[in-house]
């Protein structure tokens, strides 16, 4: 099961040293379990690290580059092979219920793409109304429009107990793409904003006043939290809690001006730490040890081969495409990764402007802004200390390395 928070930054759970935010069932999951200090989204927002994630590879192989607008007539390839689709092969039901955002789900939506049953949005919609910013409902059962009443964190909820209810006796994957924390900025005690009809793009944040989006956005991380209880207790019911991993984590980090990303430089929409180190949650009871800690670098695209790995299935079959590695072992029996390059590169279609960035081990460049940088993040991970002029050749290597892959990538 994939439990995926919306825009919430490193510093936003309780068990990352948030003293405001309650999130007491995520924390004991936490404990009794592991926790990630190196965690990375694949991409500073959200469409991109969504097709990583369902792929296990660079989000440029799919050509998702860039946030997807309701209105954009584009998504995630059909004929790119998810991780419903692999795990379908292992005998796995597979269903996703909340945020779906690879593409206009009448197009590009998961049943399609290898889900068998689905409950989701293009988007973050009005969380009452379900009214997009475009003023269409945005709330789909299986591709077909279907409203229901509800708050969405609650609906995401319900849909996934229910799924799980109905799976005892059959390998399954979930995967509980939470809309919350991403704006509009409503608990589930706020007002409902948005009708069917109006273009609702000057309040995109919602009907309350600034003053008022901390408080929102923290009862929306802790509806989040309750959400994540009310599952936890469905496996337990079911007997199937034992027989689960759980993996929770964000998409990207959060806006440091709701959200916090302590103690890291940047945010969302950016490829300083903060825009995409995330995090991350592993709990399967008997597997994992509790209390345990990684510090080894891992990105969502990370994610799909290890569920396929999990599920029995060779990766050394050359059908699986990944450029992600299997990282159950790291979170089994605690074994280093293998050391490799990794790299961020990100489009901004409305400015036309792009940012990249190449990690090798503690090493970081950074191009963004027009502004190169170099960091050492075991040494300065609140990257503070730009040393793009005192090793040249490091510089070199990594703008080197950076070069080739977008070669692979792009051509």
């Amino acid at each position: 099961m994939l439990i995926v928070i919306d825009d919430i930054g490193y510093g936003d759970l309780g068990i990352y040293g948030n003293e405001i935010h309650q999130t007491p069932n995520i924390n004991q999951l936490a404990k009794e379990g592991m926790i990630f200090t190196d965690f990375h989204s694949n991409g500073a927002v959200c469409s991109p690290t969504r097709a990583a994630l369902m792929t296990g590879q660079y989000q440029q192989r799919t050509n998702v580059e860039h946030a997807i607008g309701f209105t954009m007539q584009e998504g995630m390839p059909l004929h790119k092979k998810t991780v419903a689709e692999h795990l379908s092969k292992a005998g796995y039901k597979s269903a996703v219920f909340g945020k779906w955002h690879l593409g206009h789900v009448s197009l590009y939506g998961p049943n399609d793409q290898g889900f068998d049953v689905s409950y989701t949005s293009n988007n973050t919609p009005d969380y009452h109304t379900h009214i997009s910013r475009t003023g269409e409902l945005d709330w789909f059962r299986d591709q077909q429009l279907k409203d229901e009443p509800g708050y969405l964190t609650d609906l995401v909820t319900n849909h996934s107990v229910n799924f799980i209810k109905e799976s005892v006796g059959q390998p399954f994957f979930l995967f509980v793409s939470h809309l919350a924390a991403h704006f509009p900025f409503q608990g589930p005690d706020d007002p409902g904003h948005r009708t069917e009809g109006k273009v609702w793009h000057q309040s995109k944040y919602g009907p309350l006043a600034e003053s008022e989006y901390k408080r929102a956005y923290k009862d929306m991380i802790e509806a989040v939290d309750q959400s994540v209880g009310a599952i936890v207790n469905a496996l337990e019911d079911s007997g199937l809690r034992e027989n689960t991993l759980i993996f929770i984590t964000s998409d990207n980090g959060a806006y440091s001006w709701v959200g916090s990303n302590y103690p890291f430089r940047g945010e969302k929409g950016s490829l300083f730490e903060g825009g995409h180190r995330l995090p991350a949650i592993a709990h399967w009871p008997g597997h994992i040890p509790a209390g345990t800690v990684c510090h080894e670098t891992i990105l969502t695209m990370d994610l799909t081969p290890t569920f396929v790995s999990l599920a029995g299935m060779d990766l050394r079959d050359p059908a699986y495409e990944f450029d992600g590695i299997d990282i159950s072992k790291t979170i089994l029996g605690g074994k280093p990764v293998e050391p490799r390059t990794l790299f961020w590169h990100f489009k901004n279609p409305y400015t036309n402007s792009y940012a990249y960035s190449v990690r090798d081990d503690d090493w970081k460049l950074l191009m963004e802004n027009g502004e190169d940088y170099l960091f050492n993040l075991r040494l300065d991970p609140t990257e503070s200390n730009n040393l793009i002029g005192r090793y040249p050749e490091k510089h070199e290597l990594l703008q080197s390395k950076y070069s080739s892959w977008v070669t692979d990538i792009f051509e």
